[in-house]
């Protein structure tokens, strides 16, 4: 497969800083907000957003969990080898907050769905937002929609978007896959399909 990149390392850091400071001009200081983490990806991004609004703000704030989906998945039962789930960390309730969820890319919706689902464990939000770095906006196979955005991508079946960070792989970049075929640029496909409208 050949990759495309879709964020550079510095774009990255400029995508981060403005997520951050949407979420300060919706939200002020954050008082009342939780920061959820959807995992195994997602909380790479909250981490890294909760980090960066705590540097902006100059004190502690929020508060900040992290999210297990692995049993309120719809194809739970459908999956050929049983999922590992990972570790939820929620340790207050979300009743009557206003809670940002976030991951790392919106592609169908499912895990979006899924989350919702796990929360309701945790209370009754006042209100619930998505935060994602890549909204893959064709894709939806549910009325999922993303309130805060990295970057829309618009991308064809077989091509794929991976989000990678320094902390695990070295590097903070996200690229966009796509699989070879004879007679056909897919770099240009690649380029010319990942625009941000």
């Amino acid at each position: 497969m050949s990759a495309v990149p879709l964020l550079t390392s510095k774009a990255f850091g400029l995508t981060m800083g403005r997520l951050c400071y949407q979420l300060i001009e919706d939200h002020g200081d954050l008082e009342g907000v939780a920061l959820i983490g959807l995992q195994p990806r997602g909380v790479l991004l909250a981490r890294r957003l909760r980090k960066e609004l705590q540097r902006i703000l100059g004190k502690e704030l929020l508060q900040y969990g992290e999210l297990d989906v692995t049993f309120h998945r719809d194809d739970f039962r459908h999956r050929s080898t049983p999922p590992k789930p990972s570790i939820t960390q929620l340790d207050f309730s979300l009743d009557d907050r206003k809670v940002v969820l976030v991951d790392d890319v919106l592609y169908t919706g499912r895990t979006i769905r899924a989350g919702l689902d796990a929360l309701l464990a945790f209370g009754r939000p006042a209100s619930v937002q998505l935060l994602v770095l890549i909204d893959r906006r064709f894709s939806r196979e549910l009325p999922i929609q993303s309130d805060y955005v990295g970057k829309w991508v618009d991308s064809i079946g077989d091509q794929r978007v991976t989000v990678e960070w320094k902390e695990t792989d070295g590097k903070d970049q996200v690229l966009m896959h796509s699989a070879e075929r004879e007679g056909r640029d897919t770099s240009t496909l690649a380029q010319g399909t990942s625009a941000d409208r």
